[in-house]
């Protein structure tokens, strides 16, 4: 498949329009309170001294209107590394438009570029346009796995 103009790596000037991306999807996601990104941490973290969180960007214009944040995973079954996508989000007014599927297609050529063998994320059950949206690309739901998080006092006390 081609390269969509309108997709790119994030720069260092994008990070303040990827974090207001983020908010955005924190309150798409009816969880506005639980987001607390800085600008200073997604700096550091895409583009400090040892990376680990990776960015692709859509763009209409000079505009950046929408994001995929990324990590690699491993898979020990496989052997490889995978891609994980811990957000998708493209602006209300520009869905429709191609940005959403373009991402994906720029994270699988990623992954077919670098011998990864998966690209996996987690979708709200209730999120019904965004699960209807993977389902037409041919995306497979894992329905038998349950995520499971520790964060917060928990994981103060675990970790204790």
């Amino acid at each position: 498949m081609q390269n969509d103009e309108r997709i790119r790596r994030a720069r260092p000037d994008d990070v303040p329009a990827i974090v207001d991306l983020v908010y955005g999807l924190a309150e798409y996601e009816r969880a506005p309170q639980e987001c607390r990104l800085t600008a200073e941490q997604l700096q550091t973290a895409l583009f400090g001294d040892k990376p680990a969180v990776f960015c692709h960007v859509a763009e209409t214009g000079a505009e950046v209107v929408g994001c995929a944040l990324w990590f690699l995973n491993f898979s020990t079954w496989r052997g490889v590394h995978g891609i994980y996508l811990e957000d998708l989000f493209v602006r209300p007014e520009q869905r429709g438009s191609g940005l959403g599927k373009a991402l994906l297609v720029a994270l699988a050529q990623e992954c077919v570029s670098n011998g990864y063998e998966r690209l996996e994320w987690s979708v709200l059950d209730w999120n019904t346009p965004a699960i209807d949206f993977y389902k037409s690309l041919g995306v497979l739901p894992q329905d038998e796995w349950i995520t499971f998080r520790l964060t917060d006092t928990a994981l103060t006390q675990l970790g204790s």
